[in-house]
């Protein structure tokens, strides 16, 4: 079956066929997918992808209300676990974001009522024939990354939004002739 080009190891096209690109709305996957792009910047996703099962050990399988009660000392053993990424900001990113999570889900009932918002509550699929044609940042991922800045989350620029929406399929940039479109 043909598939887009980019996945290039087992890893990446097992997350190509089976994950990337189909919608979610389960708010532990949205928050999982959202640090774990967070986690990107900088790096490969298939770096982020071969730490995933760490990630999720680390950050109590990606459970915002757990995530937001972690403190120095958790920061403190995060930092000496090499099995994750290690960069201060990140990690401490990730509670403070699962804290905003929290409240977002407050005001809206759930973060997946907030963020397909964003998307008029559909995937929107694009008409992409090569990967020179797939946009790092849209308009809808403008708004998603002002209006998460404005929320306090981090690690969320408008390229980092955009990645998180292909990821849980508010976009389907799955190129035309792919398999998995």
């Amino acid at each position: 079956m043909k598939r887009c080009p980019w996945p290039r190891t087992e890893l990446d096209i097992a997350y190509h066929d089976t994950e990337w690109g189909k919608p979610v709305h389960d708010d532990r996957v949205l928050f999982e997918f959202l640090i774990l792009e967070g986690a990107q910047a900088g790096l490969s996703w298939s770096t982020i992808l071969k730490k995933r099962d760490n990630y999720r050990r680390a950050f109590a399988r990606f459970d915002p209300r757990r995530v937001a009660k972690f403190g120095r000392a958790d920061v403190t053993r995060l930092m000496k676990d090499a099995s994750i990424v290690r960069n201060r900001l990140k990690i401490e990113s990730t509670i403070s974001n699962a804290r905003a999570f929290l409240a977002v889900q407050k005001e809206f009932g759930s973060f997946d009522a907030y963020v397909w918002r964003f998307v008029g509550g559909k995937p929107k699929r694009n008409s992409i024939h090569s990967l020179r044609q797939l946009p790092a940042r849209t308009p809808e991922s403008d708004a998603l990354s002002k209006d998460l800045k404005e929320r306090g989350f981090r690690f969320v620029g408008s390229t980092i939004c955009y990645a998180f929406m292909q990821a849980v399929g508010l976009a389907n940039d799955h190129l035309t002739w792919c398999a998995y479109r």
